[in-house]
C-alpha cells in the first residue's frame, strides 16, 4: 500500500505538502498573541482548510481499500496511524473541551506525515534495528553508571547538601546532567570526594556517547555500502557482457566496479590523454567523437577498453549524451577480472578488434 500511497490519496502530493506548510506556519503564528488577535479568523480558517485536506486524504485511503481486512491493515500501518492522528487529533481535543487555541497545537502531529517520505529516517530505522544489540549494551552501561554515580554522590554530599542530595532519586538529576556533560550548574558537589566522582562521571559520559556515535556511524556506513552494492548489482546485470554470469561472478564483478553518475554534456574521455580504466554504460548514452564521425553508444555498451588492451593513449573524445550511469573498471581490476573470467576477456578483446578495424577503415577512407 505504501507504494501506491500517492495514487490512493485522491489529492496531489503537492496539495498535501502545501497544506502541511500552511498548517505548520499557522500553528506557529497561533502562538503569537498580537498577530493571532488581529487575524484570528484567517488563521483558524487556514487551519480548518488544512485539517480538511488531511481528513479527505485519510477518508480516501479508507474508501480505496476494497475489503475490511485491507482497511484494518491500513489503519494499523505506520502511515495509517499517522493519517488517523492527523485527521482526528484536533477534533478529538475540541470534543473533550480543550480550548481552540490549545487544541490546534495537537496539529503538530501533521509533521509526522513527512516521515514516510524521508529516506534518511527509513535508513536510520534499519541501522537501529541492525545495531540494536550494541546500542542496548551501551544503554545498559549508561544506566549502570547513572545509578552508581547517584549513589556515590549521595554518600558524599548528603550531609553537606541534604536539600539537594538527600536521597538517591534526588541525586539522579545531578547524575543525568553530569553524565550527559550538560552540567547546568544548578546542582554541584562541594566535597572533594563529590567533585572526584563528578570528574569520573563526566569522563564516562564522553566515552558512552562516543560509543553510541561510533556504533551509529559504523551502521550508517555499512548500510550505505549495502545500498550502493545493491544498486551496482542491478546495473551490472543490465550490461550484456555480465548478464550471463552467475550470482557469485556478478558479486565478484560488482565489488570491482565503481558507479559514476554524470549529467548530460560531460566529457568523460579526452583524446590524447593517458587511459587507465574502461567504462560500461548501465543507463543513458554517450557519443564517441572520432575524426570523421560520431558514434552513439547506449545502455549495455562499453568504451575505453583500448587503453587497457595496450594502447594507453585515448584516441577519441567521449561525451555524455544524456543523464548516464557508468560502471568504471580500473586497470588492476580489469586484469584481475579477465584472469578470473576468460569468456569476458575474449568478448572484450573481440569487440576491441572490431573497433580497431572500423577505425582503421575510416582513417584509410
Amino acid at each position: 500500500m505504501a507504494e501506491n500511497r500517492g495514487a490512493i490519496r485522491g489529492l496531489p502530493g503537492r496539495a498535501t505538502h502545501l497544506a502541511l506548510a500552511l498548517g505548520i506556519a499557522a500553528l506557529l503564528v497561533l502562538t503569537i498573541e498580537p498577530i493571532y488577535a488581529r487575524g484570528r479568523i484567517w488563521i483558524e480558517g487556514i487551519l480548518w482548510c488544512c485539517l480538511a485536506v488531511f481528513a479527505w486524504e485519510w477518508i480516501a485511503h479508507l474508501t480505496s481499500a476494497p475489503t475490511v481486512r485491507r482497511k484494518l491493515r491500513y489503519l494499523a500501518s505506520p502511515g495509517g496511524l499517522i493519517d488517523t492522528a492527523s485527521a482526528l487529533a484536533v477534533p478529538s481535543a475540541l470534543s473533550f473541551g480543550v480550548s481552540p487555541k490549545s487544541a490546534w497545537l495537537f496539529g503538530a502531529v501533521w509533521l509526522l506525515k513527512l516521515a514516510p517520505e524521508m529516506s534518511g529516517l527509513r535508513q536510520l530505522r534499519r541501522v537501529i534495528v541492525r545495531e540494536a544489540g550494541p546500542l542496548a549494551s551501551v544503554l545498559a552501561i549508561f544506566l549502570l553508571v547513572l545509578l552508581v554515580a547517584s549513589m556515590l554522590v549521595y554518600l558524599a554530599e548528603r550531609d553537606e547538601q541534604p536539600d539537594v542530595f538527600g536521597s538517591v532519586p534526588a541525586a539522579l538529576w545531578w547524575a543525568v546532567t553530569t553524565l550527559t556533560t550538560t552540567g547546568y550548574g544548578d546542582v554541584v558537589p562541594h566535597t572533594p570526594f563529590g567533585r572526584l566522582i563528578a570528574s569520573a562521571v563526566m569522563i564516562c559520559g564522553v566515552g558512552i556517547f562516543g560509543l553510541w556515535t561510533g556504533i551509529l556511524a559504523t551502521g550508517f556506513a555499512a548500510e550505505q555500502r549495502r545500498q550502493n552494492f545493491v544498486k551496482t548489482w542491478e546495473y551490472v546485470r543490465r550490461v550484456p557482457f555480465f548478464s550471463k554470469l552467475g550470482p557469485a561472478a556478478i558479486t565478484d564483478v560488482t565489488q570491482m566496479l565503481r558507479r559514476l553518475d554524470l549529467p548530460p554534456r560531460v566529457t568523460i574521455i579526452r583524446k590524447g590523454t593517458a587511459g587507465d580504466c574502461m567504462y560500461f554504460i548501465a543507463s543513458g548514452g554517450v557519443d564517441v567523437e572520432l575524426p570523421d564521425k560520431r558514434v552513439a553508444l547506449g545502455e549495455g555498451d562499453f568504451f575505453g577498453e583500448m587503453a587497457l588492451l595496450g594502447a594507453n593513449i585515448r584516441n577519441a573524445n567521449v561525451v555524455t549524451r544524456q543523464l548516464s550511469t557508468l560502471l568504471v573498471l580500473d586497470l588492476v581490476e580489469f586484469r584481475l577480472l579477465m584472469a578470473r573470467h576468460p569468456e569476458l576477456a575474449e568478448a572484450i578483446d573481440s569487440e576491441a578488434t572490431r573497433r580497431r578495424h572500423e577505425n582503421a577503415t575510416v582513417t584509410t577512407t
